[in-house]
């Protein structure tokens, strides 16, 4: 049998030019317009600096070629002190919770970075947008579709840009595995099987909390939602869902485990995991005429797939989240489309809203 030849690499412009991205394609950019000499290194200022802060994300600044580490926005005066010395910070670049929005002041920043519980993250992306900086905000985007729309508004009001930070979404293994839902050379997907799951052991972090926009469906939920969004090609229309909780010594206000599936226009299903209690991360598609098989699918490390006709994907990735910052910092100082902007958010949220109603009632879902 002739093996079907499978796209190894989508290239960055034709992915650009996708549905998610156009949806920002209109959007000001201050640093290409009305400047006499456009800026070719943007400023990022990092707010809140947890752990995906301090060991990926300024890590990565250090490896950026389109942008750099320049403030940091925290509550904590000791972490200030210590970024200042580590990260050579002015004075000046450093601001709290409270003086935040001075930095509407400062053109050494050119980008807000949100990196904060979900709960915070529309006050201070609509604070950021006013303050006239571009906005890049962790995911989950936020705990509904309600505040995705108004993040969404208020960049656009105050023509900024919006980028969710989907590390996956820069990383081209993934990239390469979506473009077989635009090409089909296997034909079209007919199963998704995905999981984005870890072991999650502790009690007082944002994940274990209601009010912050805890749970897991908001977090590693978003990779496997994705995983069959963008393996089929499609948005899913009904979902059905149930949760499970094993430990309710840590997961007592939000759940612990969530197993959903997915059916698509085409007639695609996916069955989907979520966990904070269980260490799974892969894909499976089933296609007409072949399957796929991600294992690793959305590890930071480094991911890689087969296909059934002897095919590989493993594109090699010195750091998802330096591609990331690099890609978005390009696409504002070029006024190009974002590979994630704030709608891209927005589509997971929906999901993610008829994943808690659809467990909540036991009944299949709209989404």
């Amino acid at each position: 049998m002739e093996k079907i030849q499978i796209p190894t690499l989508v290239s960055r412009r034709n992915f650009l030019t996708t549905g998610a991205g156009i949806l920002a394609a209109t959007a000001f950019s201050p640093y290409v317009i009305g400047r006499s000499k456009p800026k070719e290194n943007l400023g990022v200022a990092l707010v809140g600096l947890g752990y995906y802060s301090t060991d990926l994300l300024a890590p990565a600044l250090q490896l950026t070629k389109n942008c750099h580490l320049a403030g940091i926005v925290t509550g904590t005066p000791a972490k200030a002190e210590a970024w200042k010395k580590k990260y050579n910070i002015p004075d000046k670049n450093i601001y709290n919770y409270q003086t935040f929005d001075q930095i509407a002041n400062n053109p050494d920043i050119d980008v807000v970075y949100i990196v904060l519980p979900p709960s915070m993250h529309r006050e201070y992306v609509v604070r950021a947008a006013k303050a006239g900086k571009d906005v890049w905000c962790e995911k989950p985007m936020a705990p509904t579709v309600k505040d995705c729309e108004a993040m969404i508004k208020a960049c656009a009001d105050n023509k900024k840009k919006l980028a969710i930070g989907y590390r996956n979404l820069h990383d081209p293994n993934m990239q390469a595995w979506m473009k077989l839902a635009k090409e089909g050379p296997m034909g079209k997907p007919r199963l998704v099987n995905c999981a984005a799951a870890y072991v999650d052991n502790r009690t007082t972090h944002w994940k274990q909390k209601k009010e912050m926009g805890g749970g897991v469906m908001g977090d590693m939920g978003v990779y496997s939602i994705q995983g069959a969004r963008h393996a089929t090609g499609e948005e899913p229309m009904l979902v059905t869902a149930h949760h499970f909780t094993n430990r309710p010594e840590i997961y007592k206000e939000v759940e612990e485990t969530t197993l959903y599936q997915l059916h698509f226009p085409s007639g695609a299903l996916a069955n989907c995991t979520a966990s904070f209690g269980i260490n799974s991360n892969f894909l499976k598609v089933n296609y007409e005429k072949g399957t796929l098989l991600m294992e690793p699918f959305s590890a930071y490390s480094g991911n890689k797939g087969t296909y059934s006709n002897g095919g590989v994907i493993n594109f090699a990735l010195e750091n998802q989240q330096a591609r990331q910052m690099d890609d978005d910092a390009r696409a504002i100082m070029d006024n190009k489309p974002l590979i994630a902007p704030g709608e891209e958010g927005l589509r997971d949220i929906r999901v993610v809203e008829a994943i808690y109603q659809a467990a909540r009632t036991g009944k299949e879902t709209k989404v």
